[in-house]
């Protein structure tokens, strides 16, 4: 991992992008990393686009604003594709991680000025194989940490079994999923280009 990670999310309110960058910071926190995860509000309703980010270093970070030029992108509702700039100031050396079923030509067709790596995984697919409902936040959290190289997968499957278990607590029967839902993530992501 290089000394500073810094991704953006893009999601709709209600698919827990904002969850899913949190519990990305817990994860690297607990791994020894300096963090930060904050999300950035615009209306707050449910369906409406949010924003959040992360940055994660083997130093203090020193930098309290909203990210400009990502190393990663995640975008976890591919209809944002066409309506908001997700590739804005995101690094060539980078990634953008979309939650999607469309091939390569499609994305390119909406990413046109962006040559960087591009991932995708059927978020949907996996919540609804692993969980019966549609969440993707847990496959894209999943997504993220293999593509950006973050933690070890086993230190991060470990942490997040103990952050489900907290959070979960009061419905232990959701955490199996869950965790089924990062594993199988874990070997669904793919790289198209």
């Amino acid at each position: 991992m290089k000394d500073l990670i810094e991704i953006r999310w893009h999601g709709r309110g209600g698919q827990g992008a904002k969850t899913a960058s949190l519990l990305l910071a817990d994860a690297a926190f607990n791994t020894g990393k300096y963090i930060q995860g904050f999300p950035e509000y615009g209306p707050e309703r449910m369906g409406a686009p949010i924003t959040a980010y992360n940055r994660i270093s083997d130093h203090p970070i020193r930098i309290h604003s909203n990210i400009y030029e990502p190393d990663y992108v995640v975008v976890v509702d591919d209809t944002l594709l066409e309506s908001v700039d997700v590739t804005a100031g995101l690094k060539e050396d980078g990634a953008i991680v979309i939650n999607t079923t469309k091939g390569k030509e499609d994305l390119a067709k909406v990413l046109q000025n962006y040559h960087g790596n591009i991932y995708t995984i059927d978020a949907r697919k996996v919540s609804m194989e692993t969980l019966g409902k549609y969440f993707p936040n847990t496959p894209m959290l999943a997504a993220i940490v293999k593509v950006a190289g973050i933690m070890e997968e086993e230190d991060f499957l470990k942490d997040m079994q103990g952050s489900f278990e907290h959070k979960f607590a009061k419905k232990p029967e959701v955490i199996e999923g869950n965790m089924q839902a990062l594993k199988l993530a874990l070997e669904e992501i793919k790289k198209v280009n």
